[in-house]
């Protein structure tokens, strides 16, 4: 096992409540709304519930696990803890490739809202740079800057939430309650998923907080009950002042819903938002892809280059150029769209490793009940299933190159 340079322990609770919320905000507002309400229309709200249920359970996974292992690398480090090496890599492999697409996909909203169509390449390729240099000076300029775009965010929501249900043009009333068919349903819920990943980046941070015992478990559970009740909130106010299929057709949902009520003055702010929210996912998802490919470096499943941390900055910094060119690639070559539903796998497949891990812990390191993993493991699977057949058949792709990659690479260092 190579070397671990050990990491200072500068975040608080508050610093990590903020850098999930910085996580989760950007793509659960700005993203997914239109693809939920294309395959479940007003069935979203059901899909919303589900997600946010499977999330608690994944959460209550993560934050005991964290607490009895501290250290950076999430579910990677828990699944070889647990449960054995393989279990881990298929964890850790898992969030490197759903996040490093999460990534391309809040670079790619940040440019959908703030440049023309011609410069959406260029304009997402420079704010991927912009966010790796910030996290390559250190993970307290993370959070500070984390603060603000979420304050930012936050804000302009508010305003669009406002100005939506009370401007002169508002529609105010109840669209179709036709919910659909239940497969339509879950694939809404599995598109949803991807708005709550953004507290795994508080796990992921292990290393770095202060008592994390108390601090990831806290952090985790205010984040996600946050975020839960933002969504649910915006969900009902999109779908009773577009209704399902304009919303469904909508590239930026919020911007439209408070467009059509007259106030025009209103939609810079949802725009000044919506960047604000997708720069601050974007950072956050950076800073986690980082630490989780260190983690696997340092056990040799990736290149040991990966595992270096500055010696003034104290961060993985080739790990974040590495994470960062890769997403500059993508945002090259994908659309905003496409790259969901791959997240939404690859994250799923990270959690349900999760659950497992922690249904097998005992004794002191048991914080919660284990019907909770159960129940978070099988809707995982069932959510995976359930996503677009492209989505899975990309992702088990992936995942068995990255498998085969390891097995290769065990076997030359067996046979040497």
């Amino acid at each position: 096992m190579n070397e671990a340079v050990p990491m200072e322990r500068r975040l608080g609770t508050s610093d990590a409540v903020v850098i999930g919320l910085g996580a989760m905000i950007g793509a659960g507002v700005f993203v997914v709304f239109a693809p939920a309400a294309a395959v479940a229309g007003t069935g979203l709200l059901v899909g919303l519930a589900i997600a946010a249920f499977i999330a608690f359970c994944n959460a209550t996974s993560s934050a005991q696990l964290a607490a009895r292992y501290p250290m950076s690398g999430g579910t990677y480090v828990y699944g070889r803890e647990q449960l054995g090496p393989w279990w881990g890599f298929a964890a850790g492999w898992s969030f490197v490739i759903g996040k490093t697409a999460s990534c391309a996909a809040m670079a790619l909203t940040f440019a959908t809202y703030v440049a023309p169509t011609a410069w959406r390449v260029p304009v997402a390729v420079l704010v991927v740079a912009a966010m790796v240099a910030v996290n390559y000076r250190g993970v307290t300029r993370t959070a500070h800057m984390a603060r603000v775009i979420v304050a930012v965010s936050a804000t302009a929501l508010c305003v669009a939430l406002l100005v939506a249900v009370v401007g002169p043009g508002a529609v105010r009333e109840l669209p179709d309650l036709t919910f659909g068919s239940w497969y339509g349903i879950l694939q809404s819920a599995g598109l949803l998923f991807f708005a709550f990943a953004g507290y795994a980046r508080i796990a992921t941070l292990g290393e770095e907080v202060r008592d994390p015992r108390r601090t990831i478990p806290r952090a985790i559970l205010i984040a996600l009950t946050v975020a839960v009740i933002l969504y649910a909130l915006v969900a009902v106010v999109l779908l009773v002042t577009m209704g399902p299929d304009r919303l469904a057709n909508s590239a930026r949902p919020l911007a439209d819903a408070v467009g059509a009520t007259g106030w025009n003055w209103a939609v810079p702010v949802v725009v000044i938002g919506a960047a604000a929210a997708s720069a601050g996912a974007l950072l956050a998802l950076i800073a986690g892809v980082s630490r989780t490919a260190m983690a696997m470096a340092r056990e040799r499943d990736l290149p040991v280059a990966l595992s270096a941390v500055h010696p003034r900055f104290e961060v993985p910094h080739h790990a974040e150029l590495v994470v960062g060119a890769v997403v500059i690639v993508l945002v090259s070559t994908t659309d905003l769209r496409g790259v969901i539903g791959f997240s939404s796998f690859g994250v799923l497949l990270y959690y349900l490793v999760a659950n497992v891990s922690a249904y097998s812990q005992r004794g002191v390191d048991r914080m919660y009940p284990k019907w909770l993993q159960a129940v978070g493991a099988a809707g995982c699977v069932v959510l995976v299933v359930t996503l677009p057949w492209i989505a899975v058949v990309s992702g088990v792709g992936v995942v068995l190159a990255g498998c085969g990659y390891r097995w290769i690479r065990l076997k030359k260092f067996n046979d040497t």
